[in-house]
């Protein structure tokens, strides 16, 4: 009798499927510029709210009247001449 070849079957632990590299990095860290200003302390909500739209509040230099403005690691805001860095963790 003649032993039977075995078939090759492909090796599954070879075959790799491609990941995107988004869905493995974490989204950078953000923080809205009203809940920055209740965060350092200069504000309440409301205060924050007035202070934005009444155009006394800068980010990176430039005037801000957004208070969801999305705001990221080293921005700078400013409130009366006051510059604050931002800094997540």
């Amino acid at each position: 009798m003649e032993n039977p070849i075995p078939s090759e079957q492909p090796n599954s632990a070879s075959t790799s499927i491609p990941q995107s590299n988004a869905a493995q990095e974490a989204p950078e860290p953000t923080i809205h510029l009203d809940q920055f200003l209740k965060t350092c302390g200069v504000a309440t909500g409301g205060q924050a709210k007035r202070l934005i739209q009444g155009g006394e509040v800068a980010v990176n230099g430039e005037l801000e009247t957004r208070r969801r403005r999305q705001l990221r690691v080293n921005d700078e805001v400013e409130l009366d001449g006051v510059v604050y860095v931002v800094a997540l963790g």
